[in-house]
């Protein structure tokens, strides 16, 4: 049984750092695109940054650039989301999923159509 298990999430004042890990258990295979997304309140589910788990290669949402790093850790099954600059409009639902697909595809067409598997996410809060 596949699972991701997020954590990391709470309250930060604008212009602090956050760090999210992802614990993912259960794949039977190497090559999967692990990505993050966010949900706030009224909006729709949107990419933040993925990674493949095979060469490392993170890509990124524009607002993420400069300020979100992800990186993944296969000693540890683990994929960070490591936030800093932290805005109110960072504010949301942090989820981390899994998929087969290509990089690209995780993230600008993972929310909308769906990736393989999905954690329960993490509450991030950026008050002003």
């Amino acid at each position: 049984q596949v699972q991701l298990v997020e954590s990391g999430g709470g309250l930060v004042q604008a212009g602090g750092s956050l760090r999210l890990s992802c614990v993912v258990s259960g794949l039977t295979e190497d090559d999967y695109r692990i990505g993050w997304f966010r949900q706030a309140p009224g909006n729709e589910r949107t990419g933040v940054a993925c990674i493949s788990t095979t060469d490392n290669t993170p890509k990124y949402e524009d607002s993420a650039k400069g300020r979100f790093t992800i990186s993944s850790d296969n000693a540890k099954n683990t994929v960070y989301l490591q936030m800093s600059d932290l805005k109110p409009d960072d504010t949301a639902v942090y989820y981390c999923a899994a998929d087969r697909r290509i990089t690209s595809w995780c993230l600008w067409a993972g929310a909308k159509y769906g990736m393989d598997y999905w954690g329960k996410g993490t509450l991030v809060t950026v008050s002003s």
